[in-house]
């Protein structure tokens, strides 16, 4: 049997502000739109995998309620420590900073988090072993 993760769906209050969010931060793009029985449907993809995984947002239906040890979120890799940064600083800006950058022993890396417009948590990072083949994979410790 071949299972593959195809996609992940979310409600989203305000579709056009959750989408923008994710098409001006994490650099997706619109690949599908529909309206059913009145919701409007988006499909987002990274450029170029808009057959291989896509990031579905559904009008309608609560926002995000987030609790205060919530470490809940979407991982998104980056090129480098300066782009988490970069991204950090535009984020407060934004006002929608949840943690700043900072740095962890690996595998974790570099990384920071911002909110969209609804609550749900963006992670962007640089230096864990997923992504644009910064690593092999991660190991896992058998002694």
């Amino acid at each position: 049997m071949i299972i593959k993760l195809t996609h992940v769906a979310l409600h989203a209050q305000n579709i056009g502000a959750v989408s923008s969010f994710y098409t001006d931060y994490c650099n997706l793009e619109l690949v599908h739109e529909r309206e059913d029985a009145g919701v409007k449907v988006v499909w987002l993809a990274e450029p170029g995998r808009g057959e291989d995984f896509v990031f579905v947002l559904i009008g309608g239906g609560a926002g995000k309620i987030r609790h205060e040890n919530d470490f809940g979120h979407f991982g998104f890799t980056l090129e480098s420590r300066e782009a988490v940064d970069k991204i950090a600083a535009n984020a407060n800006s934004d006002g929608c900073l949840v943690w700043p950058a900072r740095q962890e022993p690996p595998p974790i890396g570099d990384y920071c988090s911002v909110s969209d417009p609804d609550g749900n948590i963006a992670e962007f990072s640089f230096g864990q072993p997923l992504g644009m083949g910064l690593g092999t994979g991660i190991r896992q410790d058998t002694s």
